[in-house]
């Protein structure tokens, strides 16, 4: 995203299941980001097909604001409908790579 917005140099999206695994996904996130006290500026959940009606106890979209870095939580519908990745299409791709455990 870096170049393209001004609100922050990475997107990252991802798809659950579920709206109810799409949040435990996201809460899954934020604990591990706590544990390397890393803060969430924001996080807001938003039953997206519904009228776009926010609510913490569901999980059709979450998203989370770090910064440089924003994290999408979809369930598959949802995904599909706001087509993140065609809106900003232009964004360079960066692929995850997962880094070794620690002992």
């Amino acid at each position: 995203m870096r170049g393209l917005v001004n609100f922050c140099d990475f997107f990252v999206i991802a798809t659950g299941t579920s709206d109810r695994q799409a949040k435990a996904i996201a809460e899954g996130i934020e604990e591990g980001l706590k544990s390397e006290d890393v803060d969430v500026n924001f996080s807001h959940s938003l039953k997206a097909l519904s009228g776009l009606q926010y609510s913490q106890e569901n999980g059709a979209w979450v998203l989370l604001d770090m910064g440089d870095v924003v994290v999408h939580v979809f369930e598959p519908l949802s995904r599909e409908f706001y087509a993140l990745e065609h809106l900003w299409q232009d964004a360079p791709k960066t692929e995850y790579k997962a880094r070794a455990k620690k002992k």
